[in-house]
C-alpha cells in the first residue's frame, strides 16, 4: 500500500533480507568452516516467509541450490575468508527481492527484481565495508534507463554488490538503507525514505527510556554524529550521499504509515530542547596513556595517532589533560597489533568491555 501510493512519484525500493536471514546466513557459513555445512534453518525460514506470501512452489530453489553448494565448498576448505562472507550474506536481499516483486505483482503493482550490481553499482573489493566506484552514478543512470520498463517499480537488493572483477560484496550490516540513499544520490531523486519499525528519530532508545518522542526536523550533521555514536535508527555513513546531493531523508514507520515521522535535510528550525537526542554504544575499548613526557611536548599526540592510523584503528572519542590521553575504538584487534608501538610514549592501559562485563588489562 504504501508503494502504490507512491506510484505517481516513480518509487525505487531498496529491500533489506527478510528478518532473520541474514542472522542465519552468517551463523550457516561459521558452521560451515567447521565442517558442519547445513543450509536447512536458512532455507525453511526463508521458504516459511515465501510460501506466507503466496509465492510459488520451487521459486527461490534455485538461490538454495547455490548457498548448498557454497556452504559444502567452505566446509571442505575449513575456512571462512571475509570474501566467502559477503558472497553467503548476500543471499537474504536477493532473496527477499524475488519475494517482494512477487507479492507486488500478484497485488496488482507490477514489480520486478533486480540485483544492485546488475544496475551499474559497482564497488570496491573492501569486503564486508565496500563502497561504489567513483562514476557509479553515471553507471546506475545508464543501466536504470535502459533495464527498468515502465510502469514498473524496480525491486533492488540493498546491502550488497559487486566488484568489477565480479565478486559479491556487502556495504556492512544493516547497509540497506545506506544503499538507498547512494541510488537517491546516483538517479538524482527528490527524497528518499527510510521506513523501520520505530516513528522516525526518537529522543532517545524507547527500549530503556519509554517516554522517548519523535524528533520532527533535523539536520544532516546532527543527525550524521547521532547514527556514528550508536542511534539505532540509521547505518552511520547513511547520510553523507544524501548530503553530498541535499536530498532529504524521510525516516517513517512501516507499521504507522500515516505517522510524520523525522525528515533529515541541510537546514531545518532549532527545536525546543537544547540536547536533540541521547545515544549510546557497546563494546567500547578505552586507550589511556599517561606520560610525564607528554606535558609541554609538541608532537606527542601527532606520533600517537601516526600508530594509531598505521593499524587502522579508528578514534570515536578523545579526552586529554596534561599528562595523559584516553581514546575509545570499537576495534580491539586492531588496538591489539598497535599496542607495542604504543608503549614507547608511556603506560598504556586498556579497558574493554564485552556483552555487558566490564575488564580491564594493563600493558607498561
Amino acid at each position: 500500500d504504501i508503494v502504490a501510493q507512491r506510484k505517481p512519484r516513480r518509487p525505487y525500493v531498496v529491500t533489506s533480507a527478510h528478518k532473520g536471514i541474514t542472522n542465519a546466513l552468517v551463523a550457516a557459513a561459521k558452521a560451515a568452516a567447521r565442517g558442519e555445512p547445513d543450509p536447512s534453518k536458512v532455507i525453511n525460514l526463508q521458504s516459511d516467509i515465501a510460501r506466507a506470501c503466496g509465492c510459488p512452489a520451487g521459486m527461490l530453489d534455485p538461490f538454495f541450490d547455490e548457498l548448498t553448494d557454497l556452504l559444502r565448498g567452505i566446509s571442505l576448505l575449513r575456512e571462512l575468508s571475509v570474501r566467502s562472507l559477503d558472497y553467503v550474506s548476500s543471499f537474504g536481499e536477493r532473496m527477499s527481492a524475488r519475494v517482494i516483486a512477487d507479492y507486488f505483482t500478484r497485488k496488482g503493482l507490477k514489480a520486478q527484481a533486480f540485483d544492485i550490481f546488475d544496475l551499474g553499482f559497482i564497488t570496491d573489493s573492501n569486503f564486508g565495508a565496500a563502497r561504489p566506484l567513483a562514476g557509479y552514478e553515471r553507471a546506475m543512470q545508464t543501466a536504470c534507463e535502459r533495464l527498468i520498463p515502465a510502469g514498473t517499480v524496480p525491486i533492488i537488493t540493498g546491502f550488497i554488490g559487486k566488484t568489477d572483477s565480479g565478486e559479491i560484496t556487502t556495504v556492512g550490516r544493516n547497509g540497506s538503507d545506506l544503499t538507498a540513499t547512494l541510488v537517491a544520490a546516483a538517479l538524482n531523486a527528490e527524497e528518499c525514505e527510510i521506513w523501520s519499525d520505530t516513528d522516525g528519530v526518537l529522543s532517545a532508545d524507547p527500549s530503556i527510556v519509554p517516554s522517548a518522542k519523535t524528533i520532527p526536523a533535523m539536520r544532516f550533521d546532527e543527525a550524521a554524529e547521532l547514527a556514528y555514536f550508536g542511534g539505532r535508527v540509521l547505518h552511520p555513513a547513511t547520510l553523507i550521499p544524501a548530503m553530498k546531493r541535499n536530498i532529504p531523508v524521510r525516516v517513517l514507520n512501516t507499521n504507522k504509515a500515516s505517522h510524520p515521522g523525522t525528515v533529515i535535510s541541510g537546514e531545518c528550525e532549532p527545536g525546543e530542547h537544547l540536547v536533540t537526542s541521547i545515544a549510546y554504544k557497546e563494546g567500547q575499548v578505552v586507550l589511556s596513556i599517561t606520560s610525564e613526557r607528554m606535558f609541554g611536548q609538541s608532537g606527542f599526540l601527532a606520533r600517537v595517532f601516526e600508530v594509531l592510523g598505521k593499524h587502522n584503528v579508528v578514534i570515536d572519542m578523545i579526552a586529554t589533560s596534561e599528562v595523559s590521553v584516553s581514546m575509545t575504538t570499537d576495534k580491539l584487534d586492531n588496538l591489539n597489533a598497535a599496542i607495542r608501538e604504543l608503549d614507547q610514549f608511556g603506560k598504556c592501559v586498556v579497558h574493554t568491555e564485552q556483552i555487558g562485563r566490564a575488564s580491564c588489562r594493563e600493558r607498561v
